[in-house]
């Protein structure tokens, strides 16, 4: 099955957007029910080696770090923002990737980059929509400057 790509464009829009505007709930109906997320530095993805920072296989796990998210929130207040370049289509369509950037601004005002990397995403069509079955995050570099609460 082929999927449109202005619907896969928007999924990866409305991904980055829910996340930078809190609305982590809704962020987490963009996942099927059966998915898994984790997030991999990228050295560790090349040499074959399995150890991801942060590994969800069920939407229970991901409810848990949304539920924890809450909690470290409170200690750790910053806007982000995600930069997500042009999802590039792969395989049937039920893939895509694209390369994203996360800038964090303080309370202070300022405002620095975060993180850099690469989502790898297999997708599923759900009721008429794209949802996502499993997001692979492949980070840049392990030198992520501050605690990973907020998903990427």
């Amino acid at each position: 099955m082929t999927i449109d790509h202005v619907a896969v464009y928007d999924l990866f829009a409305e991904y980055g957007a829910l996340i930078d505007l809190a609305k982590f709930d809704e962020w987490l109906d963009l996942f099927a029910e059966e998915c898994r997320y984790q997030i991999i530095a990228r050295e560790n993805f090349d040499r074959g080696l399995p150890a991801a920072l942060i590994f969800c296989d069920s939407r229970a796990m991901l409810e848990d770090r949304l539920r924890a998210l809450r909690e470290a929130n409170k200690y750790n207040t910053h806007t982000d923002r995600h930069v997500i370049g042009l999802p590039r289509i792969l395989y049937d369509g039920l893939a895509a990737e694209a390369p994203f950037a996360v800038y964090q601004t303080d309370q202070e005002g300022e405002t620095r980059l975060f993180a850099t990397g690469l989502y790898r995403d297999r997708l599923v069509p759900v009721e008429g929509r794209l949802k996502i079955r499993d997001k692979l995050i492949l980070l840049d570099t392990f030198a992520v400057p501050t605690l990973l609460a907020t998903p990427l």
